[in-house]
Order: structure tokens, then C-alpha cells, then sequence
């Protein structure tokens, strides 16, 4: 981490929320679902497709996991009316997982029930290891009760991923190197491992017959991944690049350009500000580099 990333990180919780608000602007669609609608549009309209996530993990109760599950199904139900071409992603937490897994469940299945009808995919966000199993076992029951459009996430970060790949075959799974930080002894921490574990994951998952939605924005990643597409001599109907809302479009629109899907992440909801706060935190190499793309942009001819 920079001097610059930790001053960034130390400097967050003091920053006035306005400050806070117009340095997340580019990266999360805004607070409510029309703004979500908003930007999935403007994205279609550039050939990009959109899987959307209504913030909010901090939940207590019950109630407030069945109110994000309803907000779900409201987008779905908006994406439709609307023609717009977006999936959700759900984060288990925010539906309910630490306060009940059966609750959790339920809440995950009322989501699945809105997008099934209009052959929508509903993604099942990976959060942090204490999670994992919990998340990958939901996973595995939603398929086993025949909810083909579900599929989970993985981290290429963990050591246990490559061996999670391997019992995930024919399923769609994103893969991304992880953002939370782990006990060193459950987490690669070199980049170049996290780098190693990214394309032996994704070459066993292509392997095992899955759709594979290949989260990165690191351009080396970027060529891996499309070599190890074209080895397999792969469609593009077979795979798709993922990114964050913001964060190097320039490289999204090459991918586009060169005829690959590519699905941007779309957060948006009322707890903007404790998720961008927490996201900043949890990854200070993003911190500092929002902060000098927005300084960029603000200050004319400095980058």
C-alpha cells in the first residue's frame, strides 16, 4: 500500500460527506432505483449489459433483509417494464445470511421467483471467508431444487478456489481476485499469486464446462483470460468480461469493440455512503485511485 493509499484510508472517516458523495458518484448509480434504471439504459445503449446490487449488508433484522429482498424484486419487475438488459447480484449478508441461513434462503428464492419468468440471472455475491461456505452450500441447494439462472462468485485470492472451481462443474460463476483482506494463512497476499490463482481458476472453470464471468480490471488478467479463450476456441456467447461502474471503461469499450460481452456492476441504494466508506476501507488501492481520478478530473492536465 502507497503513502498516499493509507493517507487516503486514514483521512475517510473525517471527509465530509459531500466530499464522499461526489468521489462515488462515477461508481455507484445513485441512491435510488431510478437511478439504477438510468444508468443500466445508458449502458445498454453503449452494447453493455448490467447485473445490479441494491446496497445494504449492515442489516439487523429480519425485516430489513425481507425490505432488500422486495427491493430486488422491484428492480426486476422495472428492468422488464422498462426493456432493459440487466440482471441482480445479491449479497447473502444483505438478505439475511448472518442473522438465518433458512431466512436467507427464502429471501434468495423470492428473487429467483421474479427473474425466472423473464429469463433473468440472479448472481450470489461472494463476501468474505466466513461466509464462503454458507454462500457456496445455498448455491448448491438452489441448483439442486432446479433454479438453473443462479450461479455463485469466487475469489481468486483464497487458497481454497481452484479446489471450490473444480466442484462447480456447468455452472456460471464469476471469477475476481477478492477484495477483502484474510488471515495470511487462508489468503494469497503477493499479487502475482493472486495473479496465478485469477487464470488457474478460470482455466479450470472453461474447462468444467462453465459460463464464466471474468471480473477484472487488471489488463494482464484481461490478455490471460482471452488467450485461454481462444486456446478453447470459445464464442462470445460462452463467456463475458465483468467490471465495476467507472472503473477503466476505456478498457471495457475496447473489449466491446472487439466483440466481447461485457457486463458492468451496478450498486445503488439509500446506503451509499457506508458502503463506499467500507469499500474504500476494505481496498485502499482503489481508495487512492479514485481519489487521484478524481483529482485528475477536477484539477485540468494533472493525472
Amino acid at each position: 500500500m502507497s503513502l498516499f493509499d493509507r493517507a487516503i484510508v486514514r483521512a475517510l472517516p473525517v471527509v465530509p460527506k459531500p466530499l464522499v458523495q461526489r468521489l462515488s458518484s462515477r461508481y455507484i448509480a445513485g441512491p435510488d432505483l431510478s437511478d439504477a434504471r438510468r444508468v443500466v439504459a445508458e449502458l445498454n445503449a453503449q452494447g453493455k449489459t448490467a447485473t445490479v446490487d441494491v446496497l445494504g449488508e449492515e442489516i439487523t433484522r429480519p425485516a430489513e433483509a425481507e425490505a432488500i429482498a422486495d427491493e430486488y424484486v422491484a428492480a426486476l419487475d422495472a428492468f422488464e417494464r422498462d426493456g432493459l438488459d440487466a440482471n441482480v447480484s445479491v449479497k447473502p449478508t444483505g438478505v439475511g445470511l448472518k442473522l438465518d441461513y433458512d431466512l436467507c434462503k427464502r429471501n434468495v428464492e423470492r428473487v429467483i421467483a421474479a427473474a425466472e419468468p423473464t429469463n433473468r440471472f440472479v448472481r450470489i455475491d461472494m463476501e468474505d471467508s466466513s461466509t464462503t461456505d454458507d454462500t457456496l452450500r445455498l448455491f448448491r441447494e438452489l441448483r439442486e431444487k432446479g433454479h438453473a439462472r443462479v450461479g455463485p462468485v469466487l475469489q481468486a485470492s483464497l487458497k481454497r478456489t481452484a479446489g471450490d472451481a473444480e466442484s462447480l462443474p456447468g455452472a456460471s460463476v464469476r471469477i475476481c481476485k477478492g477484495i477483502y483482506v484474510e488471515p495470511e494463512s487462508i489468503q494469497f497476499r503477493d499479487d502475482a499469486d493472486v495473479r496465478a490463482s485469477f487464470v488457474r481458476t478460470l482455466a479450470t472453470l472453461l474447462d468444467g464446462g462453465c459460463y464464466a464471468g471474468i471480473a477484472t480490471h487488471d489488463e494482464w488478467l484481461v490478455e490471460q483470460s482471452l488467450q485461454l479463450v481462444r486456446e478453447r476456441r470459445l464464442t462470445p456467447e460462452q463467456y463475458e468480461f465483468q467490471m465495476l461502474l467507472g472503473v477503466r471503461p476505456e478498457l471495457g469499450d475496447r473489449l466491446v469493440a472487439e466483440g466481447h460481452r461485457l457486463r458492468i456492476y451496478i450498486p445503488y441504494g439509500r446506503q451509499w455512503y457506508e458502503y463506499s466508506l467500507r469499500r474504500l476501507q476494505e481496498n485502499p488501492k482503489i481508495a487512492g485511485y479514485i481519489a487521484a481520478d478524481t483529482l485528475g478530473r477536477l484539477l485540468p492536465g494533472r493525472k
